[in-house]
């Protein structure tokens, strides 16, 4: 079993950093009746993670795995790493005595760090287009503090340190003259400084996922978009959003791998928003209840099934089947979980586009101008059903979007 530790508003003003997070695990209330409980009903280990990057949770549970197999006590999640992209890098470091560390090193302690041990131009990328610090998977990025830790040896340590970690400054300055700050600065601790406090004999180790499956914050405005080098990741608005789709999408293709039927996704186009160029494959989606894992997804995908660039398709429902689908427009299914919906047919509508907003229009939500645009829906009609059982849906996908409804949208509510 997996807790998941998620930071309310109110104790997010009071965990500043990270190494506050272990002294509120450390504190007798309600930190000890905490640890206590988690590990009386079996709780084995506890993921932090960075609640910007929602791409974390596909990685999630193949690195969760890989704790158990290797029985790590500490497994800090990574993907390959472009230089300069300021996110920490997963090092081995040698001591003068021989000693070796394999840790993060911060970003900006990272380019001096080479610099001052042999490597004149400091943190560049090498002919694979990747910083080429970390022998056979070049170079890893610490998925910022996104770690999975063996419950029992933490609660151990904890006992012995209190809590406490080495302090750190991160300074972050308004350019490269570095004569004033852009914001505050303070003393950090960082969770990912965690394995320096354990012993030798520590099992820690790190889990490398593709970046498409693990990896897309959301931390840059896109005024801020500037300092960004030419090829690295924007980590904004705009392409964390435009990162699940993609993510999605190759799930999908990747069961044809494994399958000699699957699913057929078109490519992506090139579009601009917000100044960034950026993929825009097509918009599909799903709740976890539907596909925590690519198991699951395998399962529930069969037949031959297509999904044009321009479509969108969302699945809020546990047991819903696709099976020979194809898709060039709009598709939602929604559905309790005591309903079980097969989807199929061919399904071609106007759908729903995506429209450029920009960004300083104030008439605009704020939250629709950081991401550049917005979701213009054609047109909409629905088909309810208030009683949950099963239902084949393949005639009447193509019954009523080519008869009745011609050239919509189509959504299909079953059991609400």
């Amino acid at each position: 079993m997996v807790l998941v530790l998620t930071w309310q508003i109110e104790l997010a003003k009071m965990l500043v950093d990270m190494a506050q997070s272990r002294l509120f695990l450390h504190w007798p209330k309600p930190g000890v009746e905490m640890r206590r409980r988690n590990k009386d009903v079996g709780f084995r280990w506890v993921l932090l993670f960075q609640d910007t990057n929602g791409l974390l949770f596909k990685a999630i549970p193949a690195s969760l795995g890989v704790s158990g197999t290797k029985q790590y006590h500490v497994n800090s999640l990574a993907v390959p790493r472009k230089a300069k992209e300021e996110i920490g890098g997963i090092t081995r470091l040698t001591h003068a005595d021989g000693r070796l560390m394999v840790i993060n090193v911060e970003y900006n302690q990272l380019d001096p760090l080479l610099k001052a041990s042999g490597y004149p131009d400091g943190d560049v990328n090498c002919e694979t287009g990747y910083s080429p610090f970390l022998s056979t998977v070049k170079q890893a990025t610490l998925l910022s503090w996104e770690l999975i830790l063996e419950l029992g040896p933490y609660i151990e340590e904890l006992k012995k340190t209190g809590g406490a970690i080495m302090e750190s400054v991160n300074p972050k300055y308004k350019d490269v003259r570095k004569t004033s700050f852009k914001s505050s600065t303070q003393l950090e601790c960082m969770m990912q400084d965690y394995p320096k406090t354990l012993p030798p004999s520590a099992r820690a180790g790190f889990t490398v996922m593709d970046t498409w499956l693990a990896y897309a914050p959301v931390k840059n405005n896109p005024s801020c978009l500037i300092k960004v080098p030419k090829g690295n990741p924007y980590h904004s608005a705009t392409s964390g959003e435009m990162a699940v789709y993609p993510a999605n999408s190759l799930i999908l293709r990747k069961i044809n791998l494994l399958l000699s039927a699957g699913v057929q996704v078109d490519g992506p186009v090139h579009q601009v928003f917000n100044g960034q160029e950026v993929e825009v494959w097509s918009r599909t989606t799903w709740n976890p209840k539907w596909g925590l894992k690519f198991s699951d997804v395998k399962n529930k995908v069969s037949g031959s099934c297509s999904i044009s660039q321009r479509s969108t398709m969302a699945i809020k429902g546990l047991n819903v089947f696709v099976e020979d689908l194809s898709l060039d427009g709009g598709l939602l299914i929604e559905s309790v979980d005591e309903s079980e919906v097969k989807v199929g047919g061919t399904l071609q509508n106007k759908g729903w586009i995506l429209q450029n907003v920009y960004r300083k229009d104030t008439s605009v939500p704020e939250e629709i101008r950081i991401r550049g645009f917005k979701i213009n829906k054609i047109e909409q009609p629905e088909k309810h059903n208030s009683e949950p059982g099963k239902f084949d849906l393949k005639a009447n996908l193509y019954r009523h979007s080519i008869i009745s409804f011609q050239c919509h949208a189509f959504v299909i509510y079953i059991g609400l």
